[in-house]
């Protein structure tokens, strides 16, 4: 963030008479532009919207304004029965659930089960819903085939979801499905979060590998999901054919196979997508924290700031601080539950009062901090968004 960028952002929150910190600022004309630069990307193919990357109803009814973009990829069940009460279509639920009450209630209405469709990966995923709703109308679900990669026997790199590794295993719950009554297959999902979500920019030897692995993790999964698709195909009606993420657009897209691609990250920006070759989006989501004490003359401390993201520990899960430049976290303390000291050489123009902007590691995660989103467009704050929190709903 250039020293322009953010006088910008604090005069339009000054004007606007918002003094709360910490806050979250979505940068509307980024926001729009990188909803272009995806549909750009996706190569004609229709973008699905991964709600677990926003959690803010209206950024995602934005996005589903725009060309290109169709139906949302959720996260829990409840999350979507509550998307379609207020008239969100096509929702692809893409985890296995076992909440009683909200499958008891995606059973019962006739919108639901309409709008609503279900991954399961496992028999024993139906078994469940059959006890939980024993008589129910036709359900519709999809099936998520592992798209992992394994280069050696027992080794797996990419996320661990779904146990249908092969095209044998996804034909035989399809065919299993088909047995049952009750149950409408919809459609196919592969995830391939090790292409999609690993950063491969720079010249580092970690870089380096992330570059060689990600190219023969495509190259594998093209193939494997081509052949999956057809063998299922040859059985089953398929709807849809979900795939890919932010980070594996370029190769997602080349596949015939896939009929949609999912995004999400990419149209907030978080910091781990700073780091990827094949595209530059512009961050849109930005957190600001108030300075409220100074330790030394080279540290001030800001009122909350540990927001960590998900996954693995290290330093790449810590917001990344965009304004003033030359900032750092202090070694031994990091970013804290309730204060963050920062250091370096720009510490000493700070006041008590002033803003650090920050942003988060991941997407999303934030809109779990607060209660809504100060919307800046053409420097100034034009409405302020509810965030799923700021609307009384906590899904996970």
């Amino acid at each position: 963030m250039k020293n322009a960028q953010a006088k910008r952002y604090n005069h339009a929150l000054k004007q606007a008479g918002i003094s709360e910190r910490p806050l979250a600022l979505l940068d509307l004309e980024a926001f729009d532009s990188n909803v272009i630069a995806l549909r750009e990307r996706a190569g004609g193919l229709p973008i699905r919207v991964a709600s677990k990357s926003l959690r803010v109803r209206k950024a995602l009814e934005r996005a589903l304004a725009a060309d290109g973009i169709r139906g949302v990829l959720c996260f829990t069940l409840s999350e979507a029965l509550w998307l379609a009460s207020h008239g969100l279509k096509d929702l692809v639920v893409a985890y296995p659930q076992a909440d009683a009450e909200a499958i008891s209630r995606w059973a019962s209405s006739e919108l639901a089960r309409t709008e609503i469709t279900l991954m399961v990966d496992s028999a024993a995923q139906l078994d469940l819903i059959d006890r939980m709703v024993p008589r129910h109308a036709s359900l519709k679900i999809a099936l998520e085939l592992d798209a992992a990669y394994y280069p050696t026997a027992g080794l797996r790199i990419g996320a661990a979801r779904s146990p249908l590794r092969t095209p044998e295993d996804l034909v035989s719950l399809v065919q299993e499905v088909q047995r049952r009554k009750g149950f409408e297959l919809d459609g196919l999902m592969a995830y391939e979060s090790q292409i999609a979500s690993v950063p491969d920019g720079g010249f580092a030897p970690k870089a380096w590998v992330a570059r060689a692995l990600r190219t023969r993790s495509a190259a594998e999964l093209a193939e494997r999901r081509a052949e999956a698709v057809h063998r299922v195909r040859d059985i089953a009606d398929l709807r849809f054919v979900n795939a890919g993420g932010t980070g594996s657009f370029e190769t997602t897209a080349k596949e015939s196979v896939v009929t949609e691609l999912s995004a999400g990250s990419g149209l907030f920006a978080p910091a781990l997508f700073d780091s990827f070759r094949s595209f530059t989006p512009t961050p849109a989501l930005f957190l600001g924290f108030a300075v409220v004490r100074r330790p030394d003359t080279r540290t001030v401390t800001i009122l909350g700031g540990g927001w960590a993201a998900s996954g693995p520990a290290g330093k790449d899960r810590l917001p990344r601080i965009e304004h003033p430049h030359k900032l750092r976290y202090l070694a031994l303390e990091g970013a804290g539950e309730v204060q963050t000291p920062l250091t370096g050489p720009t510490a000493h123009r700070l006041n008590v009062g002033d803003t650090v902007w920050l942003r988060h590691a991941k997407s999303g995660e934030p809109a779990e901090r607060v209660n809504k989103v100060a919307v800046c467009s053409k420097s100034k704050i034009v409405d302020q968004w509810p965030t799923y929190r700021g609307e009384g709903k906590a899904f996970l």
